[in-house]
């Protein structure tokens, strides 16, 4: 009898692992294509990545759905819950990765034919640190590798670095330049969204923590 249910509760954590990854895959994307879009100064990419933010969601709530139907359902043990507290930890913090990846979207569609800054490198270095990041984290909870989530959240004190650079630059112009402020502003937006991207991946290396030693580890 335990060995069925057993049998069946691995098969839907399988499911669920898997939808988890194709939620991953949807916020990456939307990064990815936020990013694309601000480069290019494309509205109707911006405006796919603000409609694609739907799709996200849905993710989020088919696998919080699932999560309590294994808590219903499939007497899942001490081990199993956390993994399933730290699914739905993960879900809520990828959910607001593509809030934010929207959020970048519409502020280019603010800008519309405004010209970038030289700053503009130092944002797409953000994005690229949050996506490895993110990408990272989903590799290490299949791992349940705890060592590594700790390496992805240290990461975050790059990001931090180059968030700071960005911000110093920018009011350094705004204060120079007073027909830049608007400019600036709106690539104040997209770095602080960025900044926030990779704030949610830490806390999603935290649920790996959690998951993996059963201890709660709040990084700074």
């Amino acid at each position: 009898m335990f060995h069925g249910i057993r049998s069946t509760l691995d098969r839907e954590f399988d499911e669920v692992r898997s939808e988890l990854m194709g939620m991953s895959v949807l916020v990456d994307t939307a990064i990815d294509h936020s990013m694309v879009a601000l480069m290019q100064r494309n509205t109707k990419l911006a405006d796919e990545v603000i409609k694609g933010d739907t799709d996200i969601n849905k993710y989020r709530f088919n696998l919080e759905e699932a999560c309590l139907t294994l808590i219903a359902t499939q007497q899942p043990t001490a081990s199993d819950l956390r993994e399933i507290i730290a699914i739905l930890y993960m879900i809520v913090e990828m959910e607001r990765m593509g809030d934010y990846a929207a959020g970048i979207a519409k502020t280019v569609i603010l800008m519309e034919e405004e010209p970038l800054l030289k700053t503009f490198k130092k944002i797409f270095k953000m994005a690229d640190i949050s996506r490895h990041m993110l990408a990272d984290s989903i590799q290490a909870y299949m791992k349940r590798d705890p060592v590594w989530a700790r390496d992805i959240a240290s990461r975050d004190n790059e990001i931090d670095e180059v968030y700071k650079i960005v911000f110093q630059r920018l009011i350094k112009i705004m204060a120079k330049e007073h027909d830049m402020v608007t400019r600036c502003t709106y690539l104040m937006w997209c770095s602080h969204n960025l900044e926030r991207i990779a704030d949610r991946v830490v806390n999603i290396t935290e649920q790996i923590i959690f998951m993996t030693t059963g201890m709660l580890k709040e990084f700074e």
